[in-house]
């Protein structure tokens, strides 16, 4: 019996003259959704695997579950620890994006050794980029090869940094006791659930893509989604602002 899935032919085979219909190309559109749907598939068990973890790390210093917590910790703990940063609008666009961008590297030179030949991969930009940076910030790579702080250190220090940040926002809702025993054990906590992080690598333009979303929706929140006042504050011109927001796709429904 012929397999029904195997390929039609025009006609009937006549030695080299045989044609094979080949399947239709995927359209652009096939492609993305395919490609979203693997996104999608490879996220979905990395969700599912923090959010127990967390619980089980919180519950023996809380002795109940908060699951708005392990919640808002779990999607913090998705974004890779180059990610992490913090946000001061009052020093403006521009100079807030350069401190960034030298954070964003020194940690990419930690967790590479101060390999700048690494660095330049795992960030998909030329070595020449790394090297302008590295002098501009003025960093030291031969102390950072000096130091060899391990990767897992570095995470580590990251994933305390999130928890910490997350736990501020619930110090009201949470008894007092508690709330100062889960504080003062965060390193410990974080041990239990570093393991469990996403390792890939967030190249340099995914992370300014990042950075600037979350800089333009914090200042929007803090003017009242004015965004003329907002432009002035960060010190941006009007129609640069509305551009930015285009290519970052931010839209009223995505502000605060």
């Amino acid at each position: 019996m012929k397999n029904k899935n195997s390929l039609k032919k025009d006609s009937p085979r006549q030695g080299s003259d045989a044609q094979v219909r080949h399947p239709p190309q995927k359209s652009s559109l096939q492609q993305r959704v395919e490609q979203a749907q693997a996104v999608a598939n490879v996220e979905k068990p990395l969700r599912k695997n923090l959010e127990p973890i967390i619980d089980d790390a919180l519950h023996k210093f809380l002795g109940v579950t908060i699951e708005e917590l392990n919640k808002d910790i779990s999607e913090k703990l998705q974004k890779s620890p180059l990610l992490e940063f913090t946000i001061d609008t009052d020093v403006g666009f521009k100079t807030a994006k350069h401190r960034f961008k030298q954070e964003y590297l020194r940690r990419l030179l930690r967790v590479s050794y101060g390999n700048i030949s690494e660095v330049a991969r795992r960030a998909g930009v030329d070595r020449r980029s790394i090297h302008r940076i590295v002098n501009e910030a003025g960093i030291d790579v031969a102390r950072i090869r000096e130091e060899m702080i391990r990767p897992y250190e570095i995470r580590q220090k990251a994933v305390n940094t999130i928890i910490e940040d997350v736990l501020d926002h619930y110090k009201n809702v949470i008894h007092p006791v508690k709330f100062d025993a889960l504080y003062k054990n965060v390193d410990s906590v974080s041990k239990n659930i570093v393991t469990e992080l996403p390792k890939e690598d967030v190249s340099l333009q995914n992370a300014e893509n990042e950075f600037e979303r979350a800089f333009i929706l914090k200042a929007l929140f803090e003017n009242k989604n004015n965004l003329s006042a907002t432009a002035k504050k960060i010190g941006l011109r009007y129609e640069t602002l509305l551009r930015k927001m285009k290519a970052l796709k931010i839209k009223e429904r995505s502000m605060f």
